[in-house]
């Protein structure tokens, strides 16, 4: 029997952080949506202007008995830069910001202690502004989102910036990644 767990990261757009760890061992599912904000089910036309508050994230359910939190988090941290306040590359805005939407205590702990660690080991020039968050309400994004790597491979935005990414975590976390 598994032991689903949930995560909850935002990280940039959810087109990019999606097929980072839909290819993980232990990752049952990755749902894209928006968390944050105060304007209740917002769609990605209101989330894009930036002033529902809301953050593109994504809901991870994986089996903690196969793929730990902890890991999931440091693979969080590697494929985005947490260093730069509500934006990643290009994408610039309060949606793209970085942060962690701790389900519990021990996750909250755990980001906690990582970005300290993280910080002590001056890995990035500048330190880690990742918003380490209580649960909020979850609402995923329009249908058109879900997966949308895996749908549209060629887009120019996917092959700029969504396959770099995906193939960073490849190469970085090869044990982990689904046959």
């Amino acid at each position: 029997m598994s032991q689903e767990q949930i995560a909850v990261f935002a990280g940039g757009c959810f087109w990019c952080t999606e097929p980072v760890f839909s290819q993980l061992n232990g990752v049952k599912k990755v749902v894209s949506g928006y968390i944050g904000g105060h304007t209740t089910n917002p769609t990605y036309k209101q989330i894009c202007n930036g002033d529902t508050g809301h953050s593109e994230a994504i809901q991870i359910t994986y089996d903690a008995d196969l793929i730990s939190f902890e890991t999931l988090l440091e693979i969080f941290f590697v494929s985005h830069d947490p260093t730069t306040p509500n934006r990643q590359g290009n994408d610039v805005g309060t949606q793209y910001r970085s942060a962690v939407f701790c389900q519990n205590e021990a996750q909250r702990t755990a980001t906690v202690n990582m970005i300290t660690a993280l910080n002590q080991q001056h890995i990035w020039p500048n330190p880690i502004v990742t918003e380490v968050n209580p649960a909020e309400v979850f609402y995923p994004a329009e249908d058109y989102h879900q997966y949308y790597f895996d749908k549209n491979p060629n887009q120019p935005y996917c092959m700029a910036v969504a396959a770099p990414k995906a193939a960073k975590i490849r190469a970085k976390y090869a044990q982990l990644i689904q046959e």
